[in-house]
């Protein structure tokens, strides 16, 4: 039985998506591009084949419904038949009928349904194979799972096995294209952060087709490598996990110095992601040449971080020293804006705030966050508090106010935000001005860190 998730996509011409569905994706997008994500970039969408075309899109999964959120607001003409998660309709009955009438479908899982709920996937997989040789799209996540660290688990063969069987079902008449993704994020968690999907290189599987015709798994094997090689390629594909986290945090800030030292913004994420994958390949290069002096690197770079955790700040602290006449000011001026921050609080708490810290208590996976803040906010909280906003404020002070008051909803939410990082920010800094001597320490094994690694690095 097939253990992973499927999503549809329907490409033909004469399934145009009616208006009220159109308006309804512009709404979700919206609040997907434009407030929960600071911004995003879709790379090498170019070579997306045409509508019509039998095309099964395969990506790395790391951030849940995120993931395939983030590729179906890469198409901006077509209507959506996916099929996700089974939890995520038992939210609630609302959640439950919003998400079929969209064309989401629920898919069950070993680990959580159990056995007897596998049997209900079988006429959904036999679906997705017709949809194939339909010239629709199907998008898979054959790692069966999604991890909160930048690396590439391992694949199933059911996504091989559907696409050989689809172009079977079709006599072979029919040249199925896999077209290897991936997804990227700067952040996992919060708002704000930046997202990247990107496509490779579409692969025809019809010169395997008689190779399958008498060794099916051999087909299929050599496809999946050619199809993981290419993910591996377009992510950020950490495969030293015994120091992920070491080299993770060396990324994170080592990593901007590097990429501005090859010219690029540290904000400019498709470039960005080069510039790490660059400066993991070469950490990982440095390690074979010379082990004990990478694993002294990778223990002090353990203990800078666990250094800043412990102090609560940042590498931004460290990289630039906080100006006391600056702090002040910084502090008077969020002290001004004060009154408009407790303004923003009607929506930010009902919408965000509250949401995100009844999640946070109950949610075992932590990577579920970004799905049921999304989900909660779209389906219920922004609705709700914008209609509530707008009956309360139109009868008490006019309808006038409570439109406009209500059209400035996203800014509001976004302002709210923004002054609570800064809040953050300020306190780190007071607290690098209040124990001047712990940061001094950190500062120096910061040099000595960054110093060894230029030497490594030749840079």
């Amino acid at each position: 039985m097939h253990k992973f998730r499927i999503f549809v996509y329907n490409m033909e011409k004469i399934e145009k998506p009616g208006r009220l569905y159109r308006l309804l994706k512009m709404y979700l997008r919206f609040v997907h591009d434009k407030i929960y994500y600071k911004k995003t970039y879709c790379v090498n969408g170019g070579v997306i084949p045409p509508d019509g075309t039998p095309l099964l899109i395969v990506s790395n999964h790391q951030n849940c419904l995120n993931d395939p959120l983030g590729i179906l607001f890469a198409f901006r003409d077509r209507k959506p038949n996916f099929i996700t998660r089974a939890d995520v309709f038992a939210v609630s009955p609302i959640a439950d009928k919003f998400l079929r009438s969209i064309g989401l479908l629920p898919a069950f899982r070993l680990d959580y349904e159990g056995m007897g709920a596998l049997d209900k996937n079988e006429a959904t997989f036999r679906v997705s194979e017709q949809a194939l040789i339909d010239g629709k799209t199907v998008m898979m996540f054959p790692e069966a799972g999604h991890q909160d660290k930048r690396w590439l688990g391992t694949f199933s063969f059911g996504y091989t096995k559907m696409a050989f069987e689809a172009a079977e079902m079709a006599e072979f008449k029919k040249d199925v294209i896999i077209l290897p993704a991936c997804n990227h994020y700067s952040n996992y968690f919060g708002l704000q952060n930046r997202f990247l999907v990107k496509f490779g290189t579409p692969i025809s599987l019809q010169p395997y087709y008689e190779l399958y015709k008498s060794k099916p798994r051999t087909a299929q094997r050599e496809v999946n490598k050619l199809v993981r090689e290419q993910i591996s390629g377009l992510m950020l594909d950490i495969r030293d996990l015994d120091n992920y986290s070491a080299i993770d945090f060396i990324r994170l800030t080592y990593g901007e110095e590097y990429a501005r030292s090859q010219g690029i913004h540290p904000e400019d994420l498709p470039n960005r992601l080069l510039s790490d994958k660059e400066l993991v390949a070469r950490l990982d290069a440095a390690r074979v040449a010379n082990q004990s002096q990478m694993d002294e690197i990778y223990s002090d770079a353990r203990l800078l971080r666990q250094g800043l955790e412990e102090m609560g700040i940042t590498d931004t602290q460290l990289r630039k020293s906080p100006n006391p006449l600056l702090v002040g000011l910084q502090w008077l001026v969020m002290l001004l804006l004060l009154p408009l921050w407790i303004l923003s609080w009607w929506p930010s708490l009902p919408i965000y705030f509250i949401p995100m810290s009844i999640f946070k208590a109950k949610m075992k996976d932590p990577m579920f966050e970004g799905t049921l803040l999304y989900g909660s906010a779209v389906l219920f909280t922004i609705p709700l508090f914008s209609l509530l906003t707008l009956l309360v404020v139109g009868f008490q002070v006019g309808w006038i106010v409570a439109l406009v008051y209500v059209a400035l909803f996203p800014l509001l939410i976004l302002f709210c935000w923004e002054y609570a990082c800064w809040i953050k920010k300020a306190v780190r800094s007071l607290r690098c001005l209040l124990k001047s001597d712990s940061v001094n320490r950190l500062k120096r094994m910061r040099a000595d860190l960054y110093k060894r690694l230029d030497y490594i690095l030749k840079k």
